[in-house]
C-alpha cells in the first residue's frame, strides 16, 4: 500500500504564529529517507496554511511526486497548471470548513469539474477526484476521464472514533447526538462495506483507487483490508505523532502498518 504524506499540519504550526518556523520544505528529505510514496498539500484558496510559494518550492524541490489538493476555483487551477504538479486532486472547499466535510459533488457543479479536468489534462497533470464512495458518483467519475478516484473515508472514521476511542461527537461528526454501540458498529460496518464496494467497482472500471480523510493509526487497519485500495493519503494523525516521536519516527510508524 502506498503512502501519501500530507504536510499541511506543518504549515498550520507556522501558521499559527505568522512566522517561518516549521517549514514544511524541510519535511521532503524525512518523507523521502521515511519511505513515504508521495507528498500530498492542499493549496487552499484562504491560504490557511500552505501558500502559494510553499506549493511552488516543494513541487520543485521534492524527489517524490507531488499530488495538490485543490478546489475547482479558476484563479486556483491557473496556479496548479503553472506548478504542474505530478497529480491534481480535486476536493470541495468551503471557507468556514475546519477540514474538508464531504466528497466533491461531481454531478451538481459538473460543468466546472469537466473544464478543470480538461484544463489540467492539457498540462499532462494526472487529476484524482476526491469523492464519497456513493456508485452513482464513481460510475459519473469513469465517464469523466479522470485517472484516479480517492474515497472520502470521514464517516468512517469519525464513528470509528465514537466506538473505540471514546470521542464524542463534534460538529464535523456524524449528527446523532448519543449512538448505542449496537447502532455505531452497524454504522461502522455500513460504511466499510459502501468503502469497499466503491473501491471495487472504480477499480473494475480502469480508475486508481486512493482513500483518505480522519485516518490514523487506530483505524487504518481497517482500510487496509480493501484490496482495491492501493494509495493512502494521511497527514494530521503522523504530523500530531511527530511532536512526540519525530517526523521520520512517525512515517515509518505509519509505513509499516500499511506494510
Amino acid at each position: 500500500m502506498k503512502l501519501g504524506v500530507n504536510i499541511d499540519h506543518i504549515a498550520v504550526l507556522r501558521e499559527a504564529r505568522k512566522i517561518n518556523d516549521p517549514d514544511p520544505i524541510e519535511a521532503l528529505g524525512i518523507l523521502k529517507r521515511s519511505g513515504a510514496d508521495q507528498v500530498t498539500i492542499h493549496l487552499r484558496e484562504d491560504r490557511r496554511h500552505i501558500n502559494d510559494a510553499d506549493a511552488e518550492k516543494i513541487i520543485k524541490m521534492s524527489q517524490l511526486p507531488v499530488n495538490l489538493e485543490c478546489s475547482t476555483d479558476s484563479d486556483i487551477i491557473d496556479i496548479v497548471c503553472r506548478l504542474k504538479p505530478h497529480r491534481a486532486t480535486l476536493v470541495p472547499e468551503k471557507r468556514e470548513e475546519v477540514t474538508t466535510e464531504g466528497g466533491l459533488d461531481i454531478i451538481t457543479y459538473e460543468e466546472r469539474v469537466i473544464e478543470a479536468i480538461e484544463r489540467l489534462q492539457a498540462y499532462e497533470i494526472e487529476v484524482s477526484l476526491f469523492i464519497d464512495p456513493d456508485l452513482e458518483i464513481i460510475t459519473r467519475s469513469d465517464a469523466l476521464n479522470v485517472e484516479w478516484v480517492e474515497l472520502h473515508t470521514g464517516s468512517f472514521a469519525n464513528i470509528y472514533a465514537m466506538l473505540y476511542l471514546g470521542l464524542a461527537n463534534s460538529h464535523h461528526s456524524i449528527e446523532e447526538l448519543e449512538l448505542s454501540r449496537h447502532t455505531l458498529r452497524t454504522k461502522l460496518e455500513e460504511s466499510l462495506v459502501a468503502l469497499k464496494s466503491g473501491a471495487d467497482l472504480a477499480a473494475s472500471m480502469g480508475l486508481k483507487v486512493a482513500a483518505g480523510h480522519g485516518l490514523n493509526y487506530q483505524n487504518v487497519s481497517e482500510i487496509l483490508k480493501i484490496e482495491a485500495i492501493e494509495e493512502l493519503n494521511i497527514g494530521q494523525s503522523i504530523v500530531a505523532r511527530s511532536v512526540f516521536t519525530g517526523l521520520e519516527s512517525a512515517i515509518k510508524e505509519m509505513k509499516a502498518l500499511l506494510n
